[in-house]
């Protein structure tokens, strides 16, 4: 049976996964409008062209680099109470808001 620190430990990874999740679909969002497209891998504004929906075209660029942020630092705030051993989460919550393609 798990115990109540293995169930706190699930809900709390949970919630990261959950953040950097948004986290990444933010980001790209800005690359698409940000990005360089040989850098990228596609072309640069697709998505705007296609009329997709994305987090600059209903916030704003600059909400949106700010909501990435903001969901990268939530997810850091629930491993707080982690060990080292989630150090890797950590860097990739670091990575996945601050890439370029």
């Amino acid at each position: 049976a798990a115990t109540t620190a293995d169930t706190d430990q699930v809900r709390q990874l949970e919630h990261y996964a959950n953040c950097i999740g948004l986290a990444f679909q933010v980001q790209d969002d800005i690359l698409d409008v940000e990005g360089d497209t040989e850098t990228l891998g596609k072309t640069q504004g697709k998505d705007q062209a296609n009329g997709k929906p994305t987090y600059p075209s209903l916030i704003g660029l600059k909400g949106a680099k700010e909501l990435a942020q903001s969901l990268r630092q939530d997810a850091l705030d629930s491993l707080v109470e982690l060990d080292e051993r989630a150090d890797p989460l950590r860097w990739l919550a670091d990575y996945i808001v601050n890439r370029d393609a």
